[in-house]
């Protein structure tokens, strides 16, 4: 994730350079259940309205959570589906707080009502991200459901009077990116506390979706659009969080925001920037499956690293002899193409590997969804991009890695 109101205060109010201080434990993104009401075009766990056979008991969560704990995790994210269809969702939320975790909520908001908001605003979430794809009509054909929208924001009302921390999520696609300045009128004028925007990432539908993924100069004008409204709350004194995810090239084109706006911060930020590194998906960013397999982040569910039945999770995400989580662990990690000669590689990361698997076959290649020309990363003339392999476009991922 990438926090670009705590960047954008660096402009104007900056700080000096600290040491780095890594996390005690990966944030772990839970998806609890598979089961969900709707069916919406991006879902990376291609979700439906049924059961699915296999899914963590009770007994099963609780297990893993205190493995968690002991292993020094900080974050849970309770995801889905849909993870208010999960008849055990206040246990094991009330026992993560217990235990200390920051505990968040993943929502499509659908659900949240009347007759269960007082529950769980006294679960004591930290934080509840419910998901918007654009305004009514733009939502309601992206979740497949005629006033799923409605519900929705219903649903962020009530958290937000009942004092719950409240984001609204929205995953940047070319089909709804012209929603987005109506999204933030809706942020400000609801008094939402956090805007997520999220880069459509190649998995599950969102993988069988990806020809709708935002051109290049879309997402441009998208992250411009986000770094202009953020300047001016911070301006004017609003406290609003705005942050991005699964672009880590968001982080270099803010510099050459700052370079363009502010010419006299761009070492400073750079310097924070590459203290925070980019992409962290089998580092600081974890997920556990419905069936309790454990991925490299929630964009994995075709490689399992293993399934917290058979080991602890702590020893899966320690576990190095697995040849992905080798590269993805290595620092520096060692990629291909554009991304590995690119002069802010430091910045970024090398950016999402899921996204280079799914459309080459090679998860260490380039990514393909990085929005920044040759010249603005530092290359020396227009070279060709990776070419996508035929049989990955088609077929979807076969491969081993």
């Amino acid at each position: 994730m990438f926090r670009i109101t705590q960047y954008m205060k660096e402009i104007a109010n900056p700080t000096p350079m600290g040491e780095k201080r890594n996390p005690s434990g990966p944030v772990v993104i839970w998806n609890l259940i598979r089961r969900c009401n709707l069916t919406c075009k991006h879902c990376y766990s291609i979700s439906a309205d049924k059961d699915f056979a296999g899914e963590l008991s009770t007994d099963e969560v609780f297990k893993v959570i205190d493995d968690l704990h002991q292993f020094r995790v900080p974050v849970l994210i309770l995801s889905g589906g849909e993870p208010l269809l999960r008849k055990d969702i206040y246990d094991i939320a009330k026992r993560a707080k217990r235990m200390g975790f920051y505990v968040g909520l993943s929502t499509n908001g659908t659900l949240v009502n009347e007759s269960n908001i007082q529950q769980i605003a006294e679960i004591g979430f930290d934080y509840v991200g419910i998901s918007l794809d654009g305004v009514r009509e733009t939502h309601d054909a992206f979740r497949r459901k005629v006033g799923a929208f409605d519900l929705s924001l219903k649903g962020v009302r009530l958290c937000r009077d009942a004092g719950i921390k409240i984001g609204v999520r929205f995953t940047l696609t070319q089909d709804n990116a012209n929603d987005l300045p109506a999204l933030l009128k809706l942020v400000d004028d609801e008094s939402i506390d956090k805007f997520y925007l999220s880069h459509l990432n190649y998995a599950g539908r969102g993988n069988k979706n990806r020809g709708h993924d935002a051109f290049l100069e879309t997402t441009r004008n998208a992250m411009d659009l986000l770094f202009n409204t953020c300047w001016k709350n911070i301006q004017n004194g609003i406290e609003k969080e705005f942050v991005s995810g699964n672009n880590d090239a968001d982080g270099v084109y803010l510099l050459h925001w700052v370079r363009k706006n502010f010419p006299d911060m761009e070492v400073h930020l750079r310097e924070k920037l590459a203290q925070w590194g980019g992409n962290s998906s089998g580092v600081n960013i974890a997920n556990i499956d419905n069936l309790g397999n454990v991925h490299p982040d929630t964009f994995w569910w075709h490689y399992s690293l293993g399934n917290v039945r058979d080991r602890a999770f702590s020893e899966i995400w320690c576990d190095t002899a697995d040849e992905l989580m080798a590269g993805l662990k290595a620092s520096p990690r060692i990629i291909k193409g554009r991304c590995g000669e690119c002069t802010f590689f430091d910045v970024c990361g090398g950016n999402t590997r899921v996204r280079a698997l799914q459309l080459t076959g090679d998860p260490w290649q380039e990514d393909p969804a990085c929005y920044m020309s040759d010249a603005e990363i530092g290359l020396s003339g227009e070279r060709e991009r990776v070419k996508i392999s035929p049989y990955f476009r088609i077929q979807g991922v076969k491969a081993n890695v």
